[in-house]
């Protein structure tokens, strides 16, 4: 058995060619990759539901835009909540899993965290690949594997992140931000 590089913290940006209409021009935000498979959220599916509507303690620690996010295609009747939270230390119902970025247990009293929080997001549902299946997709090329910042967590224009974080890259990777959305109609 390979070992596994873990990946936990960083960022898949879908690339142009990935034809899955879950994951076209995606940023997946990867909160845990080991041998037994990763998982993470979609970071710039906003729905149109309200934060308010389904996680009602939660509303108004949420940044812009305030609504809940479709975190990817596996379980979409449960919540994640991912914060970043600066510090050292985080509070009570908040576990680190890279750097300031963390996750939320939803069960946690708001009060508790709200004082901490730099910024939360609420997802619904989330991204899965079972052992080895997201090492061949991005051996494959659907996948381009880069660093995540913390605010790629509460973009406040999460329609643009596609195209942000490919063009803040130091390598040919900036090019692909510039990548029509149908190459046909070029």
């Amino acid at each position: 058995m390979t070992e596994v590089s873990s990946l936990t913290g960083r960022l898949l940006v879908a690339a142009p060619a990935l034809t899955d209409p879950n994951f076209d021009r995606a940023v997946v935000l990867l909160l845990d990759h080991d041998e037994e498979g990763s998982l993470g959220v979609v970071l710039n599916r906003p729905t149109p539901v309200g934060v308010g509507d389904i996680l009602a303690p939660w509303a108004g620690l949420t940044g812009e835009p305030d609504v809940v996010f479709q975190g990817g295609p596996v379980s979409l009747d449960s919540a994640l909540g991912v914060a970043v939270i600066p510090g050292d230390e985080g509070p009570l119902g908040w576990r680190r899993v890279h750097g300031a970025i963390g996750l939320v247990d939803l069960e946690t009293p708001p009060e508790l965290l709200g004082p901490a929080l730099g910024s939360l997001r609420i997802f619904a549902g989330y991204a899965g690949w079972g052992p080895g299946q997201l090492e061949g997709e991005r051996d494959e090329g659907a996948w381009y594997v880069v660093e995540s910042e913390p605010g790629d967590v509460s973009s406040p224009h999460p329609e643009r992140l596609w195209r942000a974080v490919l063009r803040r890259q130091r390598s040919e990777l900036a090019m692909i931000a510039t990548y029509p959305d149908d190459p046909s109609l070029n």
